[in-house]
């Protein structure tokens, strides 16, 4: 770790069909070896089989309370598939988690609130790494069915989410210990 300052964010570019931040990042951590057309087409065709699997349910929008990290206009997303992509990243977001902490011989599990560009991160990372275990034959089927299922409070992204709160509850004796 550097001593002298922190990293500064970089800006990243809104994706080209949707005009969206946030997918543009979940592009970013889907990539391997740097094919970004690959990533983009993956992840295109995952919101065209969510939005074709969910054209007759409602979904409420949940882009307005992300915090305007360049999500979508005012007027909200008319893609059904992007605000089932955005309901399924903040649902799968944590709120706490466990840090180690080093005190006298010992180290702690001490709970902490996650911030929200952390949150939004590990729900990204949790996603992908839960999609890309699924049995389905596609990367597209398995995304679309974790996001579905993300979406659904399913899957193995929320249960991740649920597995890393209940760790920070059990531990709620050392967040004396917060620094």
């Amino acid at each position: 770790m550097s001593r002298r300052h922190r990293a500064e964010k970089r800006e990243v570019l809104p994706d080209p069909k949707f005009n969206d931040v946030v997918l543009t990042k979940f592009m970013n951590n889907l990539m391997l070896d740097g094919k970004k057309s690959v990533a983009e087409r993956i992840v295109y065709g995952a919101l065209d089989i969510v939005d074709t699997k969910v054209a007759n349910e409602d979904i409420e929008d949940v882009t307005e309370t992300e915090g305007g990290e360049g999500s979508s206009s005012a007027g909200g997303i008319k893609h059904k598939g992007l605000r089932l992509f955005h309901k399924a990243l903040k649902k799968a977001s944590p709120y706490l988690e466990v840090r180690s902490r080093r005190v006298g011989g010992a180290t702690y599990q001490v709970p902490v609130e996650v911030k929200s560009y952390r949150a939004q991160a590990l729900a990204m990372r949790w996603l992908i790494g839960a999609a890309r275990k699924r049995s389905e034959n596609t990367m597209v089927e398995r995304l679309a069915s974790e996001l579905l299922d993300a979406a659904n409070d399913r899957g193995a992204a929320i249960k991740k989410r649920e597995d890393t709160h209940k760790m920070a509850e059990a531990n709620k004796a050392f967040a004396h210990f917060r620094w």
